[in-house]
């Protein structure tokens, strides 16, 4: 596997100084969130840095972990998206920025759309911490939506 070393150039390493513009009153929790979800598995315990990547106050946080991988098929890198959104990684050999990681996730995730709204397997598809059904998939599709239209191009140059 090739390793992708991400633009670090894209993103702020924490801790953060406290007159920092990406920080806001609910980064702590995301980061605790996002912390959490990264840590959930196996190879998300040892995490050596941690990077903010964007912000949209209480809608999406974007973070990049390094971590000591526990196993060859762990990338060193990972973004984690948590916020008013359903969390997910996205291995840093899949996006080198905050922008390709945000727009992974988009799109897996509206692959998980697709299948809940017609009512097939989502087993292989990214987790969804919710039943796969067509008014989760409305609800997770609205929000997708105005990531793609209104915080996606915040991230682009």
């Amino acid at each position: 596997m090739t390793e992708i070393t991400p633009d670090l150039s894209k993103v702020s390493r924490f801790p953060l100084a406290a007159d920092d513009p990406d920080a806001d009153d609910n980064l702590d929790g995301a980061l605790l969130d996002a912390r959490k979800f990264i840590g959930f598995y196996d190879w998300g315990k040892n995490i050596k840095a941690e990077y903010l990547g964007f912000c949209a106050e209480g809608i999406v946080y974007i973070f990049l972990f390094e971590v000591s991988p526990g196993r060859p098929d762990v990338p060193q890198w990972i973004w984690v998206i948590v916020g008013d959104v359903p969390p997910a990684y996205i291995p840093g050999d899949d996006a080198e920025t905050p922008y390709e990681a945000l727009d992974g996730y988009i799109g897996a995730m509206e692959d998980w759309v697709e299948a809940a709204r017609q009512g097939k397997s989502v087993a292989k598809l990214i987790p969804v911490n919710v039943p796969a059904n067509p008014a989760n998939a409305e609800m997770l599709a609205s929000r997708l939506k105005f990531l793609d239209e209104k915080v996606l191009p915040l991230l682009q140059e």
